[in-house]
């Protein structure tokens, strides 16, 4: 599934980092965050509650508190101020389209 970010410079500088979102292998870079990660492999963080709209984060400086993630461990992060981690596994519920 492409993602809802793009990075504007190619190649991107830095080391790749591998991360898991909904048990499928991705890839971020070295200094992203975990929002920025996800959203560039993946069309949305969750299913707006409100609505039938998909919620991709808000102020991206945690403080709306629309990008809390779970991860495989059963912990939720805010994925705006977390750095992407080598090897995390994030839970993202399916959009429903």
């Amino acid at each position: 599934m492409p993602g809802r970010l793009r990075h504007l410079q190619t190649p991107l500088p830095g080391k790749t980092v591998e991360f898991v979102i909904n048990g499928r292998k991705v890839v971020g870079r070295e200094g992203d965050s975990l929002l920025t990660a996800i959203l560039a492999n993946h069309k949305a963080v969750r299913q707006s509650e409100f609505g039938d709209g998909l919620r991709a984060g808000f102020c991206f400086m945690g403080a709306c508190q629309d990008c809390w993630v779970e991860l495989s461990d059963g912990g939720k992060v805010r994925a705006c101020t977390t750095l992407l981690e080598e090897g995390i596994h994030v839970s993202l519920p399916e959009p429903k389209l």
